[in-house]
């Protein structure tokens, strides 16, 4: 019977030189070379010096002993570059998912890092399925299961390079995704090509499946970096109001109680970025018959300082700061519903030769949902006349500097970009400055058109209030 039908059947080799072994119409195997073959069959028992060549012992099919056509170094050169750009797409992945995936500030910023993390494990079980694909492919699903590693990949590197080409700065994240998006076309047309797909048992199901996926991932990215931020809008009540003052009656003076309240109101919760309060008291010139002729003339002149007001009777304005102070502090939190008042008393001289005394308060904030202020090192005053201030020092400027960096709340955004900083500057004697943008006072400039677009980005913005009340009131009220 042996010599009739020979129990050994090699198969003709397959697009990869990998010919198929049947013993007794069962498959035992695959193999490369014919040394492989006669360890194949030395563990199934038969003798190391088998007559391969003996067609009572073995029928070739497609070929004879000597057809081998694999080329290893090219396979293995394949399958080593296919697991190195899966295992690499799994670190970028889980390097930029887990910032947000585990301090994230909004649910949905949360779930799109909790993609990106899952995502890094389908790649890292991918990379696992590579090594039997470019192998034996005993696992019939590997090809797809690797097809969807690559299609992750793919998605990913070029989700980046878009956000990159928005603005072009060099990151080290750009030395990882900008070959892994050439390597991921390279590795998706080789699968293609050899239809790694057809070893799943039903492909349109799969296919759903990776269609599902991507719509999902899609949908959570867009609601967490465009939706949601918009939908979620600012809402603060601010007042500053002048109390009933008292006469002091050690020293020629008047003490007028002044009252200072904030509350976030909105569903965000903000960092204080920047604050200030401001007494001033106002000084005129009165007519009782003034010239049309100077009243527009005055008013022109002052344009875009105390706004679209103009008086008929009041010329040459002049304002006096009287008291200047933070309220809340550059670096702390306010919370949803959190509310927080300043009290303070502001001394007067009795024959003050102000007409009217007015409060401007004013608060910069950013909205926490949008970025991660880095508070202990944004906190930490920096005076620009002390010449151990560093970088921050400025011999003829008096001013407070407060600087910090500032995290993205959705991490794609910071693998893509330079650092940007937060930078206020205080001063009793002029309006506060607040900015963000990549300026770190190391002599950068130019950074006018960034920081408009980095202080609607991170929800910058800023709210006031003020109030005025005449000095003859203030006065009768202390009975002076």
């Amino acid at each position: 019977m042996r010599s009739i039908r020979p129990w050994v059947v090699v198969e003709p080799p397959d697009s990869r030189g990998l010919r198929r072994v049947s013993v007794g119409g069962e498959m035992v195997g695959c193999v490369w070379s014919l040394d492989e073959l006669r360890k194949l069959l030395g563990r199934l028992g038969y003798p190391e010096d088998l007559d391969v060549d003996d067609a009572a012992s073995v029928c070739w099919r497609g070929g004879d002993s000597g057809t081998w056509p694999d080329r290893a170094w090219r396979r293995r050169a394949v399958t080593v570059l296919m697991v190195a750009g899966l295992f690499a797409s799994m670190a970028l992945n889980a390097a930029i998912g887990w910032p947000d995936a585990s301090g994230a500030l909004t649910f949905a910023q949360r779930i799109s890092g909790v993609l990106f993390v899952l995502s890094g494990v389908a790649q890292g079980v991918a990379a696992l399925a590579a090594l039997d694909y470019g192998g034996r492919r005993q696992f019939k699903a590997s090809g797809a299961i690797v097809l969807l590693g690559v299609l992750i990949a793919l998605a990913t590197d070029s989700l980046l390079l878009f956000l990159w080409l928005e603005e072009m700065e060099f990151t080290p994240y750009v030395l990882v995704f900008m070959p892994q998006w050439f390597w991921s076309l390279w590795a998706l047309f080789l699968l293609v090509r050899d239809k790694s797909w057809k070893g799943v048992p039903q492909p349109k199901r799969f296919a759903a499946g990776v269609v599902a996926t991507a719509l999902l991932t899609g949908i959570s990215l867009a609601y967490s970096t465009m939706y949601q931020p918009a939908a979620a809008p600012m809402h603060f009540i601010l007042k500053a109001e002048f109390g009933k003052s008292r006469a002091d009656r050690a020293f020629p003076f008047v003490q007028v109680p002044l009252t200072l309240y904030m509350k976030n109101t909105g569903g965000i919760p903000v960092y204080i970025v920047n604050d200030i309060y401001t007494v001033r008291g106002r000084v005129a010139v009165y007519s009782t018959s003034p010239d049309r002729r100077a009243l527009v003339r005055e008013w022109s002149e002052r344009a875009g300082e105390r706004g679209e007001e103009a008086e008929r009777y009041v010329s040459r304005l002049a304002y006096t700061t009287v008291s200047s102070g933070h309220f809340y502090g550059p670096g702390k939190r306010l919370e949803i519903g959190e509310e927080y008042s300043l009290k303070r008393v502001v001394q007067l001289p009795k024959d003050a030769a102000y007409d009217t005394m007015s409060v401007d308060l004013r608060v910069s904030y950013m909205r926490k949902d949008r970025g991660k202020l880095d508070v202990d090192e944004f906190k930490t005053p920096h005076y620009s006349w002390h010449k151990d201030a560093g970088r921050f020092y400025c011999s003829a400027c008096r001013q407070v500097i407060y600087h910090g960096t500032v995290r993205h709340n959705n991490n794609l955004v910071n693998v893509t970009r330079h650092p940007r900083y937060v930078t206020a500057i205080w001063s009793p004697v002029r309006d506060p400055i607040s900015s963000i943008s990549a300026f770190h006072f190391k002599g950068e400039s130019g950074f006018v058109t960034e920081e408009k677009r980095e202080l609607e980005r991170y929800g910058a913005a800023e709210v006031h209030a003020n109030a005025e009340v005449s000095l003859a009131e203030l006065l009768m009220s202390s009975g002076v």
